[in-house]
């Protein structure tokens, strides 16, 4: 049951950090700023307290901790990789979309979609603090 907790309690905790975090940084203006992108990656904090607790409860050596890290990886990547560049083509289409193209004016896509390589850390350290503490609650 508590390889089913820990993604929810790992995705609630990074949820909540992000949310307090750009509402110091932004204001009023952090509720449009809820989804994707942002410090810290709960996309990695996800994967990362699931593949924690296996590490902490079961053993570093054990198979399914070393499927866990490669799916990190994959995760981590995407972030850093295809996600980000979703994002900077999302800004360009803004762009073309202000000039606006045959008098219609779309709605903006979202621009914050990826993750800097500190958002992803962040995840990181949040995921493996969550199932350090969850390890340890956890008899």
């Amino acid at each position: 049951m508590m390889y089913l907790l820990a993604p929810l309690l790992g995705w609630l905790v990074s949820g909540t950090l992000k949310f307090l975090i750009n509402s110091l940084r932004y204001g009023k203006e952090a509720r449009s700023r809820i989804g994707n992108g942002g410090f810290p990656s709960t996309h990695t904090t996800i994967i990362t307290t699931v593949t924690f607790l296996i590490g902490f409860r079961e053993g570093f050596d054990n198979p399914i901790f070393a499927l866990g890290i490669a799916v990190c990886f994959i995760v981590i990547i995407d972030a850093l990789g295809l996600r980000r560049a979703v994002g900077k083509h999302a800004e360009f289409l803004n762009q073309i979309g202000q000039v606006g193209i045959v008098g219609v004016q779309p709605r903006p896509l979202r621009e914050s979609m990826g993750h800097t390589r500190m958002e992803v850390v962040g995840g990181i350290c949040v995921g493996s603090s969550v199932a350090w503490v969850m390890s340890m609650i956890i008899i």
